[in-house]
């Protein structure tokens, strides 16, 4: 079992943002993974900053055909001063047989600047 981490970040706090945020970014961290079956997930952890409180981000991953099943769990981010704002993290925990190397983390918008390592190595791939 691997975990994934993801971010992103949206520019206003509506609903509408928050639901496209989570969706583009949970989408992608499949995508990128190789992850087709809904049953490789275990669960999902997603984090949001305190300004970000006009909806719940989990429905995104809820509403997903396939995932509706999958537990998800939503929280709010430690509110670091400096920290992204309008921020939005996903920790996917799935089933596969896979080196820690090789697994691909996603950080999206201003999010990439969490870790530029991942991201940097995300664009060379």
């Amino acid at each position: 079992m691997r975990a994934i981490r993801g971010a992103t970040t949206v520019k206003e706090n509506r609903a509408n943002e928050i639901y496209s945020a989570t969706d583009e970014l949970f989408r992608q961290i499949l995508r990128e993974n190789k992850l087709t079956n809904p049953e490789q997930l275990v669960s999902v952890i997603i984090t949001a900053t305190p300004d970000l409180n006009a909806a719940f981000p989990a429905r995104a991953i809820r509403e997903c055909e396939g995932f509706e099943l999958l537990p998800v769990m939503g929280m709010v981010e430690t509110d670091v001063p400096g920290a992204p704002r309008k921020c939005i993290r996903l920790m996917v925990h799935v089933e596969i047989d896979r080196q820690l190397a090789d697994v691909k983390h996603v950080y999206l918008n201003d999010a990439a600047k969490l870790r530029p390592d991942l991201a940097r190595k995300r664009d060379e791939a």
